[in-house]
């Protein structure tokens, strides 16, 4: 490969999460880190060059979105998507959960339902009701070890409740689900017949690895676009989440007004001089490292699969379809939440995202974040292995 991902990188010292908050979320810290969702791989060269030359110049003033920004993402999303947009349907947030917070805040009522799929990325359910609205659970099926949209069951609740929203994540987090065309496009029309509003999550697109490809909600149908905005961001992708970076992509014009007129009085949608550098450096220069650092990651996925299956066949990995998080199923072990716990922190000294936190069906899961050099992970697998020997 071009680009080292064996390197093993200090991440002491910088303020990382996964690093300073561990002792108040696991109670110790001297785990290894495998829990929060960034990489421990160095960002693309070309990110970092472009950052050093604009602080090289030693003015940071007052700065607006270049043209080259827009065009970097407009180009991307064509690109690698297949999803044609232009410069005026895309506007700056500053992160995607701030944008679905945003846009629960504006499109809907304190009181109001919002429809989530649990097991799914926890601030959806976190934001939704710290915002005064309330949960409604539409469940993934999970079958033959991989999870499926419950559109019957969707229907069955629209037929009973008003609900005004629905968060869509596309693709899924933590199953790694990669949806289709198909289970996209009848979940707009479900959407759209009952004047469900869809925001789509989709900050892993730019992560399918071999084999698939992303379909953005707003590509299947016309009532699709019209009923729907989507969040992004090259945060997860080129490993630059500190970098606040996110944006919003929405074709439909009155839509757009609407959230813009949240986001403007607010100067919400008004980016950063780095945000801007990065984001073009990332589209414009980076897809070389993004398709060597998703082999990469699919060799560690390989590697995860394998050994449990050889050395621990009570825990079974769902293969990701996108993304660098594996969901563990651990019922095999036959433990309950706080024995599992235990289990990875005091005795594997490992740090995970335990399932439950993740709503109903993540019960008996831990996420493991795959995005590490090699060496890393098979510390971390085998250490596992010794601590359920005992």
């Amino acid at each position: 490969m071009k680009f080292n991902f064996d390197e093993n990188i200090d991440r002491r010292g910088t303020h990382s999460v996964k690093l300073e908050k561990m002792k108040a979320l696991f109670g110790r810290d001297d785990l290894l880190p495998l829990w929060v969702a960034d990489m421990d791989f160095k960002s693309p060269p070309a990110i970092t060059e472009a950052l050093r030359k604009r602080v090289d110049h030693e003015i940071y003033g007052y700065t607006v979105a270049p043209d080259a920004y827009y065009h970097s993402i407009t180009a991307w999303l064509a690109k690698r998507h297949g999803w044609q947009v232009n410069s005026e349907e895309i506007t700056f947030v500053p992160g995607v959960v701030k944008g679905f917070a945003f846009a629960i805040d504006h499109f809907t009522g304190k009181g109001d339902k919002v429809i989530i799929q649990p097991p799914v990325y926890h601030p959806f359910r976190i934001v939704t009701t710290s915002l005064g609205r309330e949960v409604v659970n539409n469940p993934l099926l999970l079958e033959e070890g991989r999870y499926r949209m419950d559109l019957d069951g969707l229907r069955s609740i629209l037929s009973q409740q008003k609900c005004k929203m629905l968060i869509l994540c596309n693709p899924h987090n933590p199953g790694g689900r990669v949806w289709s065309p198909d289970e996209l496009r009848e979940l707009a029309e479900i959407c759209f017949d009952h004047g469900v509003f869809v925001v789509s999550d989709e900050i892993h697109a730019d992560l399918t690895l071999p084999g698939y490809r992303h379909t953005p909600f707003a590509t299947v149908s016309e009532n699709a676009v019209s009923n729907s905005l989507t969040l992004m961001a090259p945060s997860k992708t080129f490993n630059i989440a500190g970098i606040v970076s996110s944006f919003a992509v929405i074709p439909d014009k009155k839509i757009r007004e609407q959230y813009l007129s949240y986001l403007e009085p607010r100067e919400l949608n008004q980016g950063t001089l780095f945000a801007y550098t990065a984001t073009t450096a990332a589209y414009e220069q980076c897809g070389e490292w993004l398709d060597e650092m998703l082999s990469y990651v699919q060799g560690n996925i390989d590697l995860v699969d394998h050994f449990l299956n050889e050395q621990i066949p009570q825990i079974r990995a769902m293969r990701p379809e996108a993304s660098f998080l594996m969901w563990l199923d651990c019922h095999g072990l036959s433990l309950s939440r706080s024995e599992l716990t235990k289990l990875f922190v005091d005795r594997a000294h490992l740090a995970l995202n335990e399932g439950s936190m993740f709503g109903p069906g993540g019960e008996g899961f831990m996420r493991l974040n795959v995005g590490t050099p090699r060496n890393v992970l098979e510390k971390a697998l085998n250490k596992l292995k010794k601590a359920i020997e005992g």
